[in-house]
């Protein structure tokens, strides 16, 4: 028998609660239980007056509308707003009744230029949800992933000039220098002068973005080049965002390093597992210092084809010179301004050695080897890479941080952004990583149980049971029970 206009109860008056429409096991609300959202309070009490203006917008509530957006990998505000006004459980999440109006979608944005803009709220968020993680011990930071993602800029790759921008300082450049010296005055060379002191600092030619100038040409192989930002993150082996950095996307892992190194000092871990972006001489020796031992990946030479590789060359400490493959001796020469040892062939030997295709394409017929003055840093971490274990950390990357790359991008939002600025882009990857450690936070609290309600009906059964024992006067009643 067929049913003509079944669902046509549209017009039904109900007398129901958001709450009772919003499913238990829903993650809102194993979210809602996970973590006491009032701190957001007290983070940004300074941010509005106590006894004057009109009363403003619950600030909780206000958080909590860009939390939803990138929890659920929204693409805009706009849509937020009209996903909450339609969606009962994103109404019950900011405390909102099936009737209650939903804040203007311009008012998170007009919240963020007056009061949070310059602050670093979103950042003291995300370290209140990991702290929250780790008082439940579900954080092990002994062992650190660390790696860095690109994110798609709001930026026309065809709309950009060329402009001249002072060369980055390394933070270890003083220290360095210092050494580099000291490693000149031992071989009877002068010293160089500090850049600090120069006129002209040197200068390198960008490709700045007249839409986003904070944004930087990121170029993947020969073809694809956008403009982006990409953001350094770490975890530990479960997955859990220990930290972040957001940099222009122009700039190489090794120079920005040091920013979120600077983040994880506090973790005081045995082990970082990093990409081979990272495999630098300063970083080496930055970690070995710390007592951290870093695990790389082997890096293949990069060598022309058909010439010898540099490991062909034997390094002489003793003599502090190297062998090469038709057993001569390359002699020190000097130490240039980067930190790396130069040595040197003989011209007049090597112009009629049999292997000087396969060594050298020089018009004056010299080989030059260098070798960076903290070299052994290196080969330490070439030593840790073969020691049993150290493989299977370095596997798990794809487990952990790459993981952490792919959920972000596929799920909530990452992989672009609509906003201009770094400042912005700050925020919106503080949140979306705040999001997933938060969705993982209440998933592990509802796997222990830590988020069912506690259930009094079985004490208060057996606390009856217990009254009428006590009541009993003669055995055969106590018998009987």
């Amino acid at each position: 028998m067929m049913i003509k206009n079944a669902g046509n109860q549209r017009n039904q008056i109900q007398f129901v609660s958001a709450d009772s429409l919003v499913p238990e096991n829903h993650l809102l609300r194993d979210i809602d239980r996970a973590i006491d959202f009032s701190f957001i309070y007290e983070l940004v009490q300074d941010k509005y007056s106590q006894d004057q203006g009109r009363p403003s917008l619950d600030p909780v509530m206000l958080i909590k509308i860009p939390l939803l957006q990138y929890l659920y990998g929204i693409p805009s505000m706009r849509q937020t707003i009209r996903e909450i006004e339609v969606n009962v459980a994103y109404r019950w999440f900011l405390g909102l009744d099936l009737t209650s109006s939903v804040p203007h979608f311009s008012t998170f944005g007009k919240n963020y230029t007056r009061r949070f803009k310059g602050t670093d709220l979103f950042e003291q968020i995300f370290e209140k949800i990991l702290e929250e993680c780790f008082l439940h011990d579900m954080i092990d930071p002994s062992v650190i992933f660390v790696d860095a993602t690109h994110i798609k800029a709001n930026a026309n790759k065809k709309k950009s000039i060329k402009t001249m921008v002072k060369v980055q300082a390394m933070d270890y450049e003083s220290k360095l220098l210092r050494e580099i010296n000291e490693d000149r005055q031992a071989h009877g060379k002068k010293p160089f002068k500090d850049r600090d002191n120069d006129e002209d600092p040197p200068t390198k030619e960008v490709q700045q973005s007249t839409s986003d100038p904070e944004s930087g040409l990121f170029h993947k192989g020969e073809h694809k080049k956008d403009f982006a930002y990409v953001t350094q993150t770490a975890c530990d082996q479960n997955g859990w965002v220990l930290g972040y950095t957001i940099h222009p996307g122009n700039e190489h892992d090794s120079r920005t390093f040091s920013a979120i190194y600077e983040r994880l000092k506090k973790y005081d871990p045995t082990l970082m597992v990093l990409d081979a972006g990272y495999k630098t001489p300063a970083i080496a020796k930055t970690l070995l210092d710390n007592g951290i031992k870093p695990i790389y990946p082997y890096r293949r030479p990069m060598t022309k084809k058909g010439f010898f590789k540099k490991y062909e060359y034997v390094y002489d400490e003793y003599f502090d010179c190297y062998l090469c493959p038709n057993h001569q001796v390359l002699r020190y020469s000097t130490t240039n301004r980067e930190g790396y040892r130069e040595y040197k062939s003989n011209p007049a030997i090597c112009a009629n050695c049999p292997y000087l295709s396969q060594c050298t394409e020089s018009k004056n017929h010299q080989k030059t080897v260098t070798r960076h003055i903290w070299e052994p840093y290196l080969e330490i971490c070439e030593e840790i890479r073969h020691t049993v274990g150290m493989k299977e950390w370095y596997e798990k990357r794809k487990e952990s941080i790459e993981r952490i790359f792919g959920t972000a991008k596929e799920f909530h939002g990452m992989r672009y952004t609509r906003y201009n600025g770094k400042a912005l882009m700050e925020m919106k990857v503080g949140l979306t990583f705040a999001c997933m450690n938060l969705k993982k936070l209440a998933k592990m609290k509802r796997r222990k149980g830590l988020l069912d309600p506690v259930d009094t009906s079985f004490l208060l059964n057996l606390l009856g049971d217990l009254i009428r024992f006590l009541k009993m006067k003669s055995v055969s009643e106590v018998l009987v029970f």
